[in-house]
């Protein structure tokens, strides 16, 4: 029986006319965790995007199947109830509405099976606050207005503690974190692994995956998946940079010149 939760095949994608994916194969397996590293431009947002059924984006062509379904057809809301949760790289701003609200109304969203009263929430979300071990005065303030970017992560990461999804995809978790709220989000992300979850980790640089270790790295670049390994494939991305890789694996002078452009990576 396989352990198969995710499984992308020849995955295309266009954004107002313009293709951005272009036959991104990948599978990911319960328990794996899976970093995506990429260019800017190269399509790891979209990826994200796709996945969570964010508006906007057109598959033409390939297939998504979760836990054995093509979601491609299914509503954002529709996916998120199936277990799949998204980390933005930029949380949004949402006045008036606290912390906790916010959650509870997002796990009565996905969990209509397991509605809690306020306190029973409580109760439960204080579980995970001391599990992540973040400070209980952060949930009764409005959702990330006037918060750290350290902050705005942590609560990304609470909120997954509290959906608990299958699949959770965390777009450039690390950006804009400083050293602590680095380790601080990555120790979260590190708690909630384990062996029925899937993770992608998308990111620019090593430096988030020295914290949360992933069994595979791939390289996104041109929209395509052009190489994948292990942990010493992000050591060699950090020391040689993107083009590098692409020139070994064949991509078009073109390709290779708007890496260079937007990385300022040297072939």
């Amino acid at each position: 029986m396989t352990d198969a939760m995710l499984q992308i095949e020849d995955l295309h994608v266009e954004v107002e006319g313009r293709e951005i994916l272009r036959g991104v194969n990948l599978t990911i397996n319960k328990g794996e965790i899976h970093a995506i590293m990429g260019p800017n431009g190269s399509g790891k947002s979209t990826l994200a995007y796709v996945l969570t059924g964010r508006p906007g984006y057109e598959v033409t062509q390939g297939r998504v199947l979760y836990q054995g379904d093509d979601i491609l057809d299914l509503a954002p809301d529709e996916r998120a109830k199936k277990g799949i949760f998204l980390a933005f790289q930029y949380p949004t701003e949402v006045p008036g509405v606290s912390v906790v609200n916010f959650l509870r109304t997002a796990y009565n969203a996905v969990h209509p099976d397991e509605q809690k009263s306020a306190m029973a929430f409580r109760m439960y979300l204080q579980e995970k606050i001391d599990l992540l071990e973040i400070p209980t005065e952060l949930v009764d303030r409005y959702v990330n207005q006037g918060f750290s970017g350290g902050e705005k992560k942590r609560n990304e990461i609470l909120q997954m503690a509290v959906l608990g999804p299958q699949l959770a995809v965390m777009d450039e978790t690390d950006s804009g974190l400083d050293i602590d709220a680095l380790k601080h989000v990555s120790a979260g992300v590190n708690k909630l692994a384990g062996p029925d979850v899937g993770i992608v980790l998308i990111t620019h640089y090593q430096r988030l995956l020295n914290y949360i270790r992933p069994h595979y790295v791939h390289v996104l670049m041109a929209g395509r998946i052009v190489k994948s390994g292990g942990f010493e494939l992000a050591e060699r991305l950090e020391a040689e940079g993107y083009a590098g890789i692409g020139k070994e694996m064949g991509l078009s002078e073109e390709d290779l010149a708007e890496v260079q452009d937007k990385e300022g990576a040297k072939v």
